[in-house]
């Protein structure tokens, strides 16, 4: 399909300082969208098929759609690990969609070149553990040997019960899981970009160049003795690292805290978590180059207000959202709202960079 010259006013606006013109003809821009199962996508594709045509929400579905049809962009690719192709709905969990349409829709609009994002999510993996940094080290060795206990306890407790013989864990499987999901985006990362040209025709020949990291994560760390207290100081090293690991200094980072609480007050740990994360709009030399961005407040209150008691309506609430509130009701409307907001905040924090 011919590519789409639509132009959302809010990306106009924020773009018409003209960062496009800065890159040439042979490369294309690359975003790296990471974190856990929110950053995966939990609203349905069935939700959003009924939204797109029901009138009462069909507008907000529109920027999205062409002849009654969910468009399938030329000029912005995806790749969510075993999947590929042009951005869509879709690229979510299975049978999902998450922010990356709202995102990749924006940054197509914003830029000449290819836009490629390259996603990188596994729900359930914590900063304190799995997508924990080099520059964070490991923890002390007495709470690794806390950990080694714990974990022997539960083997040994389930032998007994089942009458099983698992080996226990070794304190070599302990450290092991510290860092794997960071060493994992990495390599995906790495991979995608190697073989960009294989995976996707449009890009072969034409140069990545690295534009932006999104980190939509922070769940898993509200929970556990020393996870909340380290997350600040863990973000910090996350964002240095991969930094170093791409190659760019002032990289643009935009992070969503956490948001499930939506209209209503967050409960103690997620207020820790959430406070950790816009700790990041107060550190001096991520000023104009790091952004955290408030989520609960682009709640779907329709969605919101219709969850209470759900079975009880259900019929009514599958036309309004998909899942539980930590997977922000499974709504399309919420998601898609981050995701927009999300590029808003990357393209204000690029035309930033452009003008020091």
């Amino acid at each position: 399909m011919p590519r789409i010259t639509r132009i959302l006013p809010a990306v106009l606006l924020l773009f018409s300082f003209g960062t496009t013109s800065l890159w040439a003809e042979d490369t294309y821009q690359v975003f790296i969208l990471a974190g856990q199962s929110n950053m995966e996508g939990k609203a349905s594709n069935e939700l959003l098929e009924h939204q797109a045509t029901d009138e009462k929400t069909k507008e907000f579905y529109a920027e999205f759609r062409k002849d009654d049809k969910w468009i399938e962009r030329d000029d912005v690719m995806i790749k969510f690990l075993n999947r590929k192709g042009p951005l869509t709905i879709g690229y979510g969990s299975p049978n999902k969609t998450g922010l990356e349409l709202a995102f990749g829709f924006a940054m197509g609009e914003a830029y000449d070149e290819p836009v490629l994002l390259i996603k990188t999510a596994w729900g359930g993996h914590s900063l304190y553990q799995k997508f924990r940094s080099p520059s964070a080290g490991m923890p002390s060795e007495e709470v690794l040997q806390e950990e080694l206990a714990q974990a022997q306890k539960r083997v040994q407790n389930n032998n007994e019960k089942r009458n099983r013989n698992d080996p226990l864990p070794t304190m070599e499987q302990i450290k092991s899981e510290y860092g794997i999901s960071y060493r994992a985006m990495l390599g995906e990362v790495d991979n995608t970009l190697k073989n960009a040209g294989e995976l996707f025709p449009e890009l072969k020949g034409k140069k990545p160049h690295i534009a932006g990291f999104v980190w939509f994560q922070g769940f898993n760390d509200m929970f556990g003795d020393y996870a909340p207290s380290e997350y600040a100081q863990n973000m910090k090293h996350l964002i240095h690292d991969i930094r170093k690991a791409w190659n760019s200094p002032n990289l643009p980072v935009v992070i969503g805290a956490l948001g499930q609480n939506g209209s209503g007050e967050p409960q103690a740990n997620m207020k820790k978590i959430q406070d950790a994360q816009f700790a990041m709009n107060q550190v001096p030399e991520f000023a104009g180059n790091v952004k955290t961005i408030a989520t609960d407040e682009m709640v779907d209150k329709t969605a919101e207000d219709l969850f209470p008691g759900w079975q009880d309506h259900f019929e009514e609430w599958k036309l309004v959202g998909s899942d539980r509130p930590y997977h922000y009701l499974g709504s399309g409307i919420w998601y898609s709202r981050i995701g927009k907001k999300m590029a808003e905040t990357m393209l204000e924090l690029k035309k930033e960079a452009s003008q020091n």
